[in-house]
């Protein structure tokens, strides 16, 4: 099984807590992190609390959501090593760019910077 498999298979509720933490360490709040979210994948919290619930993995959390959003391939740079907009596998790029704006949000950036407005 390739890295990329192991990862898309993993529960979305197992990183949830990870970002969670990530944020509210640098003084951002959970509402911002869903706001984060839900800009990315037109899910609204109570999508992202049933997700959690039922342990969906990152493909299904992709494939089912509601609008990856238009502006998405605005989010640029590196994250772990990689170029964001050099990835190739789409499902993994979606990944990366919610790991990006989970970073960003960390980093302190301005809401309207990080959803691209």
């Amino acid at each position: 099984m390739n890295t990329n498999t192991r990862v898309f298979k993993m529960s979305f509720a197992s990183v949830y807590p990870h970002y969670v933490q990530k944020v509210e360490k640098k003084g951002r709040t959970t509402d911002e992190l869903h706001e984060v979210i839900c800009w990315l994948t037109g899910y609204d919290v109570t999508n992202i609390q049933q997700i959690i619930e039922q342990k969906i993995d990152f493909e299904s959390f992709f494939a089912n959501a509601p609008q990856i959003n238009p502006n998405a391939h605005k989010i640029t740079g590196t994250i772990c090593g990689y170029r964001i907009e050099e990835i190739e596998d789409k499902l993994m790029q979606q990944i990366r760019y919610l790991d990006k704006l989970v970073d960003e949000l960390a980093k302190g950036k301005k809401m309207e910077k990080i959803l691209r407005t």
